[in-house]
């Protein structure tokens, strides 16, 4: 079986098998999930020497769903994502710390609205498969909690019955699928 310190080459993420999304909690009683259908993203591994890997994703914000036309363009507006003003998202990793095997923590610079913050994602890898069409492919996993308000998305409703409309917390999930490059 495949370790991450096996893993060596230029991965292009594949965006027809890979989900960028955030769940956000809505009136305080439930969760509203949501994802980006256009994206692009490229890593180079090296996981023999983790420090010399790079990775960078680009998020075209105006394609959020959320499967709801009306709370899409909601966050497409300038009470939110802004996406006119800023229309990509990006990531740039500055450091990998490999956990163990299975296992890696990715930091970077997450840029949302001209703000760039650091965070970490713990990122388990779920394997390495060769596809009918011949590619190799690699998986991995992974998710962290942000404060979109760090972020200048600020926008909010107080509730009638206390509490806010939508959670400052936001969960951003990665099911990545990824493919190695000649």
């Amino acid at each position: 079986m495949t370790k991450i310190s096996d893993l060596k080459g230029t991965y292009v993420l594949d965006p027809s098998h890979t989900t960028l999304g955030f769940v956000a909690r809505h009136a305080m009683v439930t969760k509203v999930r949501g994802h980006f259908g256009s994206f692009s993203g490229q890593a180079t591994i090296d996981g023999t020497n983790p420090s010399a890997s790079t990775l960078s994703v680009t998020i075209d914000v105006a394609s959020v769903s959320t499967g709801d036309e009306g709370r899409d363009g909601h966050l497409r507006s300038a009470d939110f994502f802004d996406a006119e003003k800023y229309p990509e998202w990006t990531f740039v990793a500055t450091a990998f710390d490999v956990v163990d095997e299975d296992t890696v923590k990715v930091t970077g610079d997450l840029t949302i609205k001209d703000v760039t913050k650091s965070i970490t994602i713990p990122f388990d890898f779920t394997g390495e498969a060769k596809d009918p069409f011949g590619n190799t492919r690699v998986g991995f996993e992974g998710r962290t909690e942000v404060s979109r308000k760090e972020f200048g998305l600020v926008w909010n409703a107080v509730l009638e019955t206390g509490g806010v409309l939508v959670s400052d917390k936001i969960v951003l999930e990665f099911d990545v699928s990824a493919i190695k490059q000649a």
